[in-house]
């Protein structure tokens, strides 16, 4: 009876041990990470918090945000990632606190894939803020901090103007090489792109700062970063500030280069403004990590569905989404997600 017990205790083992071989594995049995994005539209809880303006996204606020459309939020949120194969890391924003994030992760079909959040509350005077999304087999958090966007006095003419905090997660993956993840939501574009200009190109600054400390560090560095970045991958903030290029042939070391950048050029988008695609979400690695022997990438994806899309009669098929002001739709976000595969080699 003892041999029978080991016997099928070294079964279990060894079937586990295939199991878990087998995950992120390609169709070409190449090791592959799905590194995705999403900002999924005011995903607020129920309750009003008296420090934030989140009264709409309450039962009495007018959005008559309640349990019945938080849960549909979440699961129909789920869908996505499902159809997406659920990413091993998945950068979110406009998320409301660490709440939210569990719910999503727990109470949905995620909770199968052992998910893990990291999130800091920041000073979004709305009380959005960005969290990072990991499954803990594929990926290990060594670190994590936020990035506080503090603008100097006389910047702005809005004093007391805030923004969203920048995540930033330090970890392994493949058990081996280490990677430096930002998840980013820059400032909107309200008031006008030339007039909000700089906000953003200040948040890009701020972040270039923390990369020039990573790469004098170790200036072969795995970098990434992904968000809604409220400018396109040819704008200021992000080609000339931040310094993501859009040619990788001129990606240099301790250089950034951006994985949008044909789609972009392309005429693709992952948000729809009044007709016009955006590519407003955007996924950026260094150079080295581009360029390196390391990973291979596939060609970046802005995801959609047909399940996803409203055809408006104006301006043509658009993301589907929650809100539109006080009126609800009962669709996803009114971005698309985006991802690509890292590919070991």
């Amino acid at each position: 009876m003892k041999n029978i017990k080991l016997l099928l205790f070294a079964a279990i083992v060894f079937l586990a041990a295939c199991s878990t071989s087998k995950d992120y594995l390609d169709s070409n049995g190449k090791r592959t990470y799905r590194i995705g994005f999403y900002n999924v539209e005011n995903l607020f809880d129920l309750k009003d918090n008296p420090e934030k303006i989140d009264d709409d996204f309450t039962p009495e606020g007018r959005n008559n945000w309640n349990q019945e459309r938080y849960t549909k939020k979440i699961n129909d949120l789920a869908r996505v990632m499902e159809a997406m194969k659920y990413p091993a890391i998945l950068g979110v924003c406009e998320v409301e606190n660490v709440s939210v994030c569990k719910d999503f992760c727990e109470k949905t079909s995620l909770s199968s894939k052992g998910y893990d959040v990291v999130h800091f509350e920041s000073p979004d005077k709305r009380g959005i803020d960005n969290a990072f999304l990991y499954q803990k087999k594929a990926f290990r958090v060594l670190s994590s901090d936020n990035l506080r966007i503090t603008f100097p006095e006389g910047y702005l003419e809005e004093e007391d103007y805030t923004t969203r905090d920048v995540v930033y997660v330090h970890g392994v993956f493949n058990k081996k090489d280490t990677f430096h993840f930002f998840v980013n939501h820059w400032p909107s574009r309200r008031g006008g792109l030339e007039a909000s200009e700089p906000k953003r190109t200040y948040v890009a600054k701020q972040i270039r700062k923390k990369i020039d400390q990573i790469y004098g560090t170790n200036p072969k560095a795995n970098i990434v970063l992904m968000g809604d970045f409220n400018d396109e991958p040819d704008n200021k903030s992000v080609e000339e500030v931040l310094g993501a290029s859009m040619d990788k042939s001129t990606c240099q070391t301790k250089g950034l280069y951006n994985l949008m950048s044909n789609l972009d050029k392309a005429g693709k988008g992952s948000y729809n403004y009044r007709g016009n695609w955006n590519m407003l979400d955007q996924l950026i690695v260094s150079c080295g990590l581009a360029n390196g022997n390391q990973y291979t990438f596939s060609e970046p994806v802005v995801f959609k569905a047909d399940w996803m899309i409203y055809k408006d009669k104006k301006y043509g098929a658009k993301p589907n989404r929650t809100y539109g002001g006080p009126n609800y739709y009962g669709g996803f976000s009114d971005h698309y997600p985006i991802y690509v595969d890292f590919i070991v080699n």
